[in-house]
């Protein structure tokens, strides 16, 4: 006659704490992807947001109450406010965005979007045409496009690139921050390219 033998209660313990570590290493790995991906599809989303942008500027589509057709259109980032970034129709000309009170017929503004909870704007930044890129003391960033080029006009911290040319940088970088603190960046060049880079 076979005996058979069961297991004890230390063989058990062992087991069960081997198989709750390896459980929790899994799930924080894949919290920390979820939250990665998240952050490339904001990263995307606002790249088409600025594609969208650029499409109406250079195909003159109709904005504002008297149906203009030469509006530029362009994407306003600010750091007053990082979980909202703002496509407008630049009907003042300027080549920023103008609203003083949302709603009325001089208010440029064609969609607000709000990014999900935890995830923001860390920081802008911006290139000359002869020098480095520098992030300091840049808190409003409006890039715009207008016909018949796709070329980005990049104006900083309201001063107009459309106005002064002096003004105009030659590339933007706008850095995307998760919960985590993991960051990608969208750069978008004067020549009108637009791209999602990893930091």
């Amino acid at each position: 006659m076979a005996h058979l033998r069961a297991f004890t209660l230390i063989e058990l313990t062992v087991v069960t704490a081997i198989i709750v570590i390896i459980t929790g290493v899994v799930l924080a790995n894949n919290n920390r992807f979820g939250g990665q991906v998240l952050l490339q599809n904001l990263a995307y989303d606002i790249a088409l947001s600025i594609r969208e942008a650029q499409v109406n500027g250079i195909s003159v589509a109709r904005f504002g109450s008297d149906a203009t057709f030469g509006a530029g259109y362009g994407v306003d980032f600010n750091l007053s406010n990082p979980n909202v970034y703002t496509l407008f129709g630049d009907i003042s000309g300027n080549g920023l965005y103008d609203c003083a009170s949302p709603g009325s017929s001089s208010c440029e503004l064609v969609t607000a979007t709000t990014i999900s909870p935890g995830y923001k704007v860390q920081s802008l930044c911006v290139t000359p045409g002869q020098g480095a890129e520098s992030c300091d003391g840049i808190s409003k960033l409006d890039i715009l496009f207008k016909r018949p080029e796709p070329d980005a006009w990049i104006s900083v911290n309201g001063d107009s690139c459309i106005t002064v040319s002096s003004y105009c940088e030659e590339s933007a970088r706008i850095v995307l921050s998760s919960p985590r603190g993991d960051t990608v960046s969208v750069v978008i060049e004067a020549n009108g390219q637009i791209s999602v880079s990893s930091n």
